[in-house]
């Protein structure tokens, strides 16, 4: 258990480091998958590039879910 605790603990440390290389990879891979299905699931694939975009601090609406320093005006 010791080493998927060490592995957990270095995955969440980077992804709070680096908010936005992980947005970046999301987009990669959601736009990497919305290619091979040829746009079939765009809206859903979309959907969830929303949702983890949001969850790591901001979206496309720039609602800053951690109560950063986005100006909300």
């Amino acid at each position: 258990m010791g080493l998927f605790d060490s592995a957990k603990d270095k995955a969440s440390d980077f992804a709070n480091d680096n908010p936005d290389k992980l947005k970046e990879g999301v987009e990669k891979g959601g736009d990497f998958v919305d290619d091979k299905t040829g746009g079939k699931y765009s809206d859903q694939i979309d959907k969830g590039q929303d949702a983890v975009s949001d969850r790591l601090g901001g979206g496309q609406g720039g609602d800053d879910a951690d109560g950063g320093d986005q100006n909300q005006n």
